[in-house]
């Protein structure tokens, strides 16, 4: 059996194991908020957590500088706040965010923090989001207890060009997003949100852009799974001068897929590039499975896959979305082409199978 096959199978006769509603499962979901310094993060946190969809939300604050003003903005809308400390997530407090999330799970479980159900992580506004996916993702223990949500990323309609312009984390924090929230479009020029608009497209096609009013969104607009929405995917279109170093692009496949096949090309890759597949995601209509089989990379690190148990859209098409640094689609598509052309020539089975003696 495939190493990789067989570290993600769960024991069950089904190749991913028991088929999930949603992909989280059991575990406590988290949404990632990011977006540039003056955004207005903290803003749309403190909003939902006035509604009751944000009751029962633990929220992790990642300050930059000598004091927390977002955190104690904050403790005046949620019973429990975590103030990470000084610095920046995505260096050199990468190993507390995975040790707050450890203290604040056992905490829960031995009654000293109140029962909350969900986390924000709201990140510095200077942090490359892609490392902290990946203490995410990496952490095997951490990850069968927390699933991460959705990366929401919010940016000032106003400042947003010129953000994109100086700042290179701007850009990765809106490639990666599952969705992006423009705020102050009531104070930017019909000519300027248009112009921003363009930009985030070029940037991220697959992802909802959702316009905040007055500092507020719905609470879903956060909160609600990536894998359950039905997320555009836009035609290719001219890139701006804003998406030079990244690049996400979706690709579809018309007919079941074999798992082997797909996971040994997303191995390949992450081999190959894996510094550059910044974000992958997708959900797969693998042969056997009745639901899709939802798959999420980051780097060259993996998440466990999980089969659903019915196709969120009701359209059975596999879709994979990939936000990339320097690696052109045509490439992706050639090798899982490749791929998927010689395991089905070679009639590769589902899981392979090994008799003990």
């Amino acid at each position: 059996m495939d190493l990789l096959t067989r570290t993600f199978d769960a024991g069950d006769s089904r190749p991913f194991g028991r088929r999930l509603r949603s992909p989280r499962g059991a575990r406590v979901p988290l949404v990632v908020v990011t977006g540039f310094l003056g955004a207005g993060k903290t803003t749309l946190i403190r909003d939902l957590l006035r509604q009751p969809e944000g009751a029962d939300t633990l929220v992790i604050v990642n300050e930059f500088g000598e004091v927390g003003i977002d955190d104690a903005l904050l403790k005046t809308g949620g019973d429990a706040t975590v103030l990470m400390g000084n610095g920046c997530l995505c260096c050199t407090l990468r190993s507390d965010l995975q040790k707050t999330l450890v203290e604040v799970l056992a905490e829960r479980a031995r009654g000293e923090l109140p029962p909350f159900q969900q986390i924000i992580l709201e990140t510095s506004g200077l942090a490359d989001p892609v490392p902290i996916l990946q203490t995410l993702t990496a952490d095997r223990g951490l990850a069968s207890q927390i699933h991460l949500q959705a990366v929401v990323t919010v940016i000032d309609a106003v400042l947003g060009s010129r953000t994109l312009d100086e700042a290179p984390e701007a850009r990765r924090q809106i490639a990666v997003a599952d969705r992006l929230i423009l705020t102050k479009i009531d104070l930017a020029s019909d000519e300027a949100a248009r112009n921003i608009e363009g930009e985030l497209l070029a940037l991220n096609p697959s992802a909802k852009i959702v316009h905040a009013e007055n500092g507020k969104v719905s609470p879903q607009a956060i909160l609600a799974d990536n894998a359950q929405l039905t997320e555009p995917v836009y035609p290719a279109r001219e890139r701006g001068h804003h998406a030079a170093d990244v690049e996400s692009f979706a690709i579809r496949f018309d007919k079941p897929l074999d798992w082997i096949a797909v996971e040994q090309a997303l191995e390949l890759l992450a081999r190959l590039r894996g510094h550059d597949i910044l974000r992958a995601k997708g959900l797969l209509d693998i042969k056997g499975c009745k639901g899709p089989v939802v798959v999420h990379q980051v780097q060259h690190l993996t998440a466990k896959p999980v089969e659903l148990e019915s196709w969120p859209s009701g359209e059975r098409a596999s879709r994979l979305v990939f936000i990339t640094r320097a690696i052109a689609r045509r490439d992706i598509e050639a090798l899982l082409d490749i791929t998927i052309r010689l395991a089905d020539e070679a009639r590769v089975p589902l899981v392979e199978t090994t008799t003990d003696d």
